[in-house]
């Protein structure tokens, strides 16, 4: 290689590589769908739903079109509206809330802890009783699984069952992770999860699905996938919505799921070598006992005093790519500032979105292309 040459930029996430690895599986998956020409509810969607339950252990998987519909059909189902607060993480996408305002719900917004960037049962009591205060009566909380490491289930789960609140896990970016031993799925009344291709388990468009082993939720979510239909298209029993996953995605999907054990494992000794090499320049993500990830994304804190611009420039420079998830947490951002947040405010959260940055994350992050991000990382501070 001439030495004048610049190296060969490393890739945040990576599709390309796994898209190589699956080669002609991927081609004869759409191509069967393409012969048959089932392109909406064909059979590759129970196919997927039945390979995404036996994954998991979840007794129902309901498709869906994205993991923000995911989110809309759970509320729909549950009868969120008008008067009733939701409570989540002001720290997260803001997909985690808009389907909460779309539902008529308030998004009540609280506070994470700054080891894993999740929710706590601490700030969930604030929000709780914030609510109240309001006049808003508690209807649900949605923990958000973020960066691929579960929340803290059994806090959160056993606050909720105490005020009498429906849990919607929101595991759009740790679908495949697990929690004392259990996987992701079956730990809330209903998960929801995104398909989006830079997800983990990702396919080339769209996507999302509801987990539950609640058999009348299950029921009421396929009818509210296919415009609130009854026994047959034009009894429509409930305001319902087009949720569906096409046929295409879910054909690529199940080939995905075949290899998703292992690119986890991957993710892992990926995420092992970040640690070795970072721990003592940067505050790197921990995970919390009895927890497990599947690293959406690996995200640093940079330490006190540190030009987060300054030390993002110098990483693109050596071709390093860098992200910020999230520059400005729920509460800070124009649309959802008119919404409350629990008394006391959200500290944490607004730390985390001044120091945070997110280096490559994917499982095709070889040995050299990672000691390069290390020694970029290291010499930008």
């Amino acid at each position: 290689m001439n030495q004048h040459m610049p190296p060969e930029p490393v890739a945040l996430f990576d599709i390309g590589a796994q898209r190589r690895r699956l080669g002609r599986s991927i081609d004869e998956a759409v191509a069967r769908v393409m012969a048959h020409c089932q392109f909406v509810s064909g059979p590759e969607v129970t196919t997927l739903e039945k390979a995404l339950a036996e994954f998991c252990g979840a007794r129902h998987v309901v498709s869906c079109a994205n993991g923000t519909d995911a989110l809309v059909m759970v509320l729909m189902a549950i009868g969120a509206g008008p008067g009733d607060a939701v409570l989540c993480p002001s720290f997260t996408f803001c997909a985690t809330a808009s389907p909460v305002a779309r539902t008529g719900a308030t998004p009540l917004l609280i506070d994470v802890e700054a080891a894993t960037f999740n929710m706590t049962a601490e700030s969930l009591a604030r929000g709780i009783a914030t609510a109240k205060r309001l006049g808003l009566k508690p209807k649900a909380v949605i923990p958000v699984d973020l960066f691929g490491q579960s929340a803290d289930h059994d806090a959160i789960g056993e606050l909720a069952r105490a005020e009498g609140l429906f849990v919607l896990d929101d595991a759009a970016q740790s679908f495949g992770a697990t929690y004392h031993g259990r996987k992701l799925g079956t730990l809330a009344d209903a998960t929801t999860t995104s398909f989006f291709p830079t997800k983990p388990l990702g396919c080339y468009g769209d996507g999302g699905a509801i987990f539950t082993d609640d058999d009348e939720l299950a029921s009421k979510l396929r009818s509210i996938r296919v415009h609130g239909q009854g026994s047959e298209k034009y009894d429509n029993i409930r305001i319902g919505m087009t949720g569906r996953l096409d046929t295409i995605q879910a054909a690529v999907l199940i080939e995905k799921l075949k290899i998703f054990e292992d690119e986890i494992d991957a993710r892992n000794a990926v995420a092992a070598r970040y640690a070795r090499g970072l721990g003592n320049v940067v505050t790197v993500p921990q995970l919390a006992p009895g927890r497990t990830s599947v690293w959406a994304l690996y995200t640093i804190r940079l330490p006190q005093g540190v030009d987060r611009d300054g030390f993002a420039a110098a990483l693109k420079a050596k071709g390093i790519p860098s992200g910020i998830y999230y520059p400005k947490s729920l509460h800070q951002q124009t649309a959802y500032r008119g919404f409350p947040v629990a008394d006391g405010g959200l500290p944490v959260s607004e730390q985390l979105s001044s120091d945070v940055i997110s280096l490559p994350m994917h499982p095709y992050l070889d040995e050299m292309a990672q000691e390069r991000v290390i020694a970029a990382v290291r010499s930008a501070l």
